[in-house]
């Protein structure tokens, strides 16, 4: 790695919190570009340009990320003097819109849900944890990392709540459901003394993984009757924000649900409800319920 891209990712970590898979994600992406370009510090706009026939076979999102951690690291090299100028102008550019999230209907959410219960009917250890999972995801929202990383501490005795460490270690209150309450303790009366986390395993990183969590839903999908495919923790997250909103949840209150720093980020799930929101105008408008003048 070029000591540029080193001082770039030391300055994400440092000063904006960036998280461990986010550093990740931008050093591919740049080590990526600096394979096809050579050095940032010297790369200028005709070089930047031959990026565009290199990525070409991208989809619009991977491309829009890859010039985004570019667009930010020149920013960081001009404002620290590695280099006089920002050629950042002649990078590609994604011109498709942002695809709608995938969600599950209500129905599908409740084999799922059905399936799981009837599992964990026994008590059977790793049944009661899936069901355990399985409530967070859907009941509270969380991101697979914010789940599979919480430590039993998260977990009040006495308050219906959460404490989630998010994105840029960004903390958040998530309310718990008392169905999901319900399954948490079940499953803490199950886990045993395993060490500090919530959902402990043998791994390297003393929990459960996020790519284990993805392929338990894939699996209990299957065993539900569903589409495997269509089902993945952040799927069951599009669909609890997506499900709240047609309850009529606030945005606001959804962007704090869900971590969010832009609100513009949750404003997706108004295009994702765009029909109970029509409903909604034609319902309630004052000019909706007047009478017209003939």
């Amino acid at each position: 790695m070029s000591a540029a891209i080193e001082a770039f990712l030391a300055m994400l970590a440092a000063e904006r919190g960036a998280a461990a898979n986010t550093l990740a994600a931008y050093r591919r992406d740049l080590e990526g570009a600096e394979a096809e370009i050579g050095s940032l510090v010297a790369a200028d706009g005709a070089a930047l340009a031959r990026l565009s026939h290199a990525w070409s076979v991208l989809a619009p999102s991977s491309l829009a990320r890859k010039s985004s951690a570019l667009r930010q690291c020149f920013g960081f090299l001009v404002d620290e003097g590695w280099r006089a100028d920002d050629p950042s102008a002649a990078l590609p550019r994604a011109r498709s819109r942002r695809p709608l999230p995938r969600i599950l209907s209500h129905a599908e959410v409740e084999a799922l849900f059905a399936r799981a219960e009837e599992e964990a009917a026994g008590d059977r250890r790793e049944a009661v944890r899936l069901l355990t999972l399985l409530e967070l995801l859907y009941g509270s929202g969380l991101r697979a990392t914010e789940l599979v990383s919480l430590p039993l501490a998260a977990v009040p005795r006495d308050a219906p709540f959460l404490n989630v460490t998010g994105k840029g270690g960004q903390q958040r209150m998530v309310p718990v459901g008392s169905r999901a309450r319900a399954a948490l303790s079940r499953w803490t009366a199950l886990r045993g003394e395993g060490g500090r986390m919530l959902f402990p395993s043998r791994g390297e990183s003393g929990h459960l993984t996020r790519v284990r969590l993805f392929q338990l839903l894939r699996e209990l999908a299957g065993r539900a009757g569903l589409d495997p495919e269509k089902v993945s923790p952040h799927v069951l997250r599009h669909a609890f924000a997506t499900h709240l909103l047609e309850g009529g949840a606030d945005l606001r209150v959804l962007q704090t649900l869900l971590g969010h720093a832009d609100i513009a980020t949750t404003q997706i799930y108004t295009h994702v409800d765009s029909a109970r929101l029509v409903a909604l105008v034609n319902a309630r408008h004052p000019l909706a319920v007047r009478p017209a003048r003939g």
